[in-house]
């Protein structure tokens, strides 16, 4: 089942942290998340599964910034978030899809016991402009049922910024 936004507002200090938070952001079975200024480009095409692929960091004016199709955006929610006990998801808000702005390619599934702000992996359709701080995603709560084993990957645990891929890590094994 997925929680209403008065039970996310019950569980928060408790199952769900969200930092910031504010009752503004609250929806009916949902929590509005913003973007954060910061994005990363990759640099160098191809890019490869095998190493680790090197990106710039892009800052978004107050005054916006012009994203173009084609190109992948690694950006980041302004809010930290914990989860306890139940599953979080991340989706884009339906204004922003109107606008033709994706905020994740496929993940958008956490896992219980997730810790840190959520990479968006974002694109457009159409050139589109965007400006920081916007509420571009939203997060809802699955409850789980069995037992629970909290994430705790090394990868992207507690990560203080936005992440690149680090899939290369799979073929240290």
């Amino acid at each position: 089942m997925i929680l209403t936004g008065k039970e996310i507002q019950k569980r928060i200090g408790k199952e769900i942290v969200i930092t910031p938070y504010t009752e503004k952001q609250l929806n009916p079975n949902s929590y509005n998340l913003r973007l954060h200024e910061e994005l990363l480009v990759y640099t160098e095409l191809p890019l490869d599964m095998k190493k680790p692929n090197p990106a710039e960091k892009l800052i978004i004016p107050e005054t916006g910034l012009l994203l173009k199709p084609g190109v992948l955006y690694l950006g980041r929610t302004l809010e930290y978030t914990e989860t306890h006990d139940l599953v979080p998801m991340l989706e884009g808000r339906s204004s922003i899809g109107r606008l033709g702005m994706l905020v994740h390619v496929t993940a958008g599934f956490g896992d219980v016991g997730f810790k840190g702000f959520w990479t968006l992996e974002i694109s457009v359709i159409q050139p589109l402009v965007i400006y920081p701080g916007v509420e571009v995603c939203q997060i809802f709560y699955h409850t789980v049922e069995g037992q629970i084993t909290e994430y705790s990957s090394g990868k992207y645990q507690a990560n203080q910024g936005i992440q690149p891929s680090m899939l290369y890590k799979d073929f240290e094994k």
